[in-house]
This record gives C-alpha cells, structure tokens and sequence, in this order.
C-alpha cells in the first residue's frame, strides 16, 4: 500500500519536487488536516527546496508560515504574561509540550500552532497558582461541581483557566498523568531534571529525555488523536534533534523504565521508525523492546495506531479508521482510571451533568 504523501514528505522531502499540481492539492490538503502544512513549509525551506516548489502551492506554505509566525509571536507574549501573573507565588514553572518547544525553540516549534499553554508546578503550590492567575483575569472554564471535583480530585491538573479579555487558554499541571492513571510517573523526578530556560532565571522545560517521554505518553498513554501526525512528527523532530547529544540515546530508556513509561517510549520509537523513518540505534529500540507488549496485544496495535495516525482525510482513510480511533479513545479512558471509577464517570457525564444548550 502507498503511504499517504504527508508520511512521504517528511521522510524524502527532495522527492516533493517532481510532484504534479494534482499531487500538491492533494499534499496540503493532508497536511492542512494534520496541522502540518506551516511545519512543511519549514522542512521545505530548511532543504532549500522552496524555490523548487510550484507558484500555487508555494502561496499555501507561505500563507500557513505567516499565520505559524504570527502565532509563534503570540505565545511569546502570553508566556510573558504568565510569567508576570505567577511571579510573586514565587513558584518554579515548567512550560510544557508546545509552551516548551516555543519557548526552548526546539524542531518541533517550527510552524506548529497550538490552542492551549501548558504549564506544570509542584502539587502543593497549585491553589496558589491558580490563585495568582485568577487576579490577573483567568477564570475557570467548568463551572459544574462535578466537573470541577473530576479535575481536583482525580486528575492531573486544574479544570482549563480562559482569560477574560485575551480568551488565551491556560492548563495547570501538577503531573503528566491522572492521579488515577495506570502508570504514575514522579513529577518530582521530572522537575528535579528540568532545565531552566536560555534567557530566564524563572522558567523550566523537561530535560532532553523527558520531553522525549512527555510527548510520547500524551500521544500513546493518553490517547489525544485529533494532531495524531502532528505528535508523531513532534517525537521525530525530538528524536533527530536530541539524537546528536552522547548522552541521550544511552539515557532514554533508562530514564523511562525509571518513570514506567517504556510502554509509550516502546510505541513512540516503534512508529516513529515505521511511519516517518526515523534513525534510531539499533541498540535503543533493542533496550526499549522491554516495554513491547506481547504478540496479540503488538498485532492489535500495529492494526489500530497504523490507522490511527494517519491524516483525518478521506484519502487515508480506510473502512476500520473510524473504528480504531474509537478503540484507541476506550484504551485510554480505561489507562486513565480503574474499572469501577471509570464506568461511575461515564454514568454521570452521561445521564447527570448539565448538557450544554
């Protein structure tokens, strides 16, 4: 089976030369539903290869690289903004996922666009956190007592704080996974390792081989497939950046084993490597087959990311796609809490919360 063009842009992107018009109309529309087109746009421009790129699809890139670098300037600012907010909490603040690769500017950050920053501090500063950002105009968007005691009493972080006047949306982490959650990795061993930001004396991101993990367990553990590719592409990016340091290969899967997160870690390099070839050691997929799973659950797997991962586009999309997508969206509630919480949950959001008009 031909793999979609998206998949084939990122893994030769010299090859997008001898593509015909109807080849390019078809390649942006993938990427447009993967969120990827301004990431193409900076692969491309990163090979030299945009002046080789015809007039009209050129226009497309160009258009999403404007609207990236437009948005790239607007997490600056609102980072900014954090920053002012929770200063005088006087709390170490670990920017995550998109926040972090902005920020830290890291492969990832080139052209992605992103609705939410994420940040992440110690559990038993939160109220004061959330507290700090309240005076400066967040306000909590779940307002239903049973919304607001799922968050606080069970997850990892506060119910999605909008600012009144900017809507810009901030999350608050305490954690990378639920309280409930299957595995629970240490948050205190993460912001123990974190780094603090070039430039700033008050702002953290995750070690390398932490952000790797992170960006691994929030695609593969907790099962956010709407910028499926796009979190695929981010791992790659990680991978390759990463990948030059000595230390890094050798500390990955240790640092996950260390974590218990060599499951995502597994599945993270496993597709990385399939679907975007990504180079990888042969010695580090060897360590990371320690959280392979066994045949039957691997075949199921390989069946559903397989399908899971690719565009939201009619032309990669096949019968079963709607079907592994929902499995995967089972999996991760059921990784999320045990059985009996689970099944009380999706009771109440089902026949007892508020509908929304």
């Amino acid at each position: 089976m031909t793999p979609p063009l998206v998949l084939q842009a990122f893994r030769q992107p010299g090859a997008l030369t001898a593509l015909s018009l109807a080849d390019w109309d078809l390649l942006l529309r993938q990427a447009r539903r993967s969120n990827l087109l301004a990431r193409l746009y900076a692969l491309l421009d990163e090979r030299g290869l945009l002046e080789q790129v015809p007039q009209k699809p050129r226009q497309h890139l160009e258009w999403a690289h404007a609207i990236a670098d437009r948005h790239l300037q607007a997490v600056q600012r609102e980072v900014g903004l954090i920053r002012k907010a929770v200063a005088k909490a006087g709390v170490p603040v670990i920017l995550l996922k998109g926040a972090a690769y902005a920020m830290a500017k890291l492969p990832p950050a080139q052209g992605r666009i992103f609705s939410d920053i994420d940040i992440m501090v110690p559990k038993e500063s939160i109220n004061a956190v959330e507290a700090a950002l309240m005076l400066h105009g967040w306000a909590a968007t779940h307002h239903d007592s049973y919304d607001q005691r799922y968050y606080r009493t069970w997850m990892h972080e506060l119910p999605p704080m909008r600012h009144v006047k900017r809507s810009t949306v901030i999350d608050v982490h305490h954690a990378i996974l639920p309280e409930t959650a299957s595995i629970r990795p240490d948050p205190g061993k993460l912001r123990a390792a974190a780094c603090l930001l070039e430039g700033y004396d008050d702002l953290r991101v995750f070690a390398p081989v932490d952000l790797v993990l992170h960006s691994a367990t929030h695609l593969f553990h907790d099962g956010e497939l709407e910028n499926g590719l796009r979190d695929l592409v981010d791992i790659d990016g990680l991978l390759r950046h990463f990948g030059r340091l000595p230390t890094f290969w050798p500390e990955l899967v240790g640092r996950a084993q260390e974590l218990e997160l060599t499951r995502p870690l597994f599945y993270a390099l496993r597709y990385a490597a399939q679907m975007l070839h990504t180079p990888i050691p042969p010695e580090t997929m060897e360590a990371a087959g320690a959280g392979r799973p066994g045949w039957p659950v691997m075949t199921l797997m390989d069946g559903l990311f397989g399908r899971a991962l690719l565009p939201d586009h009619p032309s990669c999309s096949g019968s079963l796609t709607g079907t592994a997508r929902w499995m995967l969206y089972v999996r991760a509630n059921w990784l999320r809490m045990p059985p009996l919480l689970l099944a009380r949950h999706l009771f109440h959001k089902a026949f007892i919360s508020p509908k929304a008009e």
